[in-house]
């Protein structure tokens, strides 16, 4: 008998699969069920929505690599390592997994996503933005709008990304740090 969780874990895997394939709107429960390997009704017994299980989807991603960003960040480390260290988290977690951070990155979400995971994106965001504006404040990084800057750096990343995931390029260790060295490079201030 399987349980629960491992039925629930099956649900947001093959909800996930579908989502990155087909994205939300053309992903229907019916389908998500039968990859899933559930009845439908199974879905809606933990789920009472598509959208609360698209949430769910979203929200276990999110937090997973706010965990790791978090989790790997040197606070005490100058701007320069900590830009190398969000940047390396990220490429980790983007290559261990690509369907998650396809969703996460590649999909617009605004039109389904509840309040905490609006409030779990802007977090995230919110974080990033206060690392730029405390290397801003010590001359490290361009005095240019922190959010504009942290959207050049994430829109740069997730065009690697794309191009790695289309098999347009390799992404190794040594292209990874050319991308991010190239990165600190367009939003180094002079004194960097």
């Amino acid at each position: 008998m399987t349980a629960p969780t491992d039925k629930v874990d099956a649900i947001l895997a093959a909800a996930l699969a579908l989502f990155v394939e087909r994205g939300y709107h053309g992903t229907a429960v019916p389908s998500i069920a039968e990859h899933a390997g559930v009845a439908a009704g199974t879905i809606y017994h933990h789920f009472a929505s598509k959208e609360e299980l698209v949430n769910a989807v979203f929200r276990r991603w999110k937090e997973r690599i706010a965990h790791e960003v978090h989790a790997g960040f040197p606070a005490s480390a100058p701007p320069r390592e900590q830009f190398r260290a969000i940047w390396n988290q990220m490429a980790q977690f983007a290559l261990a997994n690509r369907d998650a951070y396809t969703f996460l990155e590649f999909h617009h979400h605004a039109s389904y996503l509840d309040d905490a995971n609006k409030a779990l994106d802007a977090g995230l965001k919110q974080f990033a933005a206060m690392v730029v504006g405390r290397a801003q404040a010590s001359g490290i990084i361009k005095p240019v709008n922190p959010v504009l800057l942290m959207e050049l750096t994430f829109g740069a990343f997730n065009g690697m990304m794309r191009a790695h995931y289309e098999g347009r390029i390799v992404l190794d260790a040594a292209m990874l740090a050319d991308a991010e060295s190239a990165c600190w490079d367009a939003v180094a201030g002079r004194e960097a």
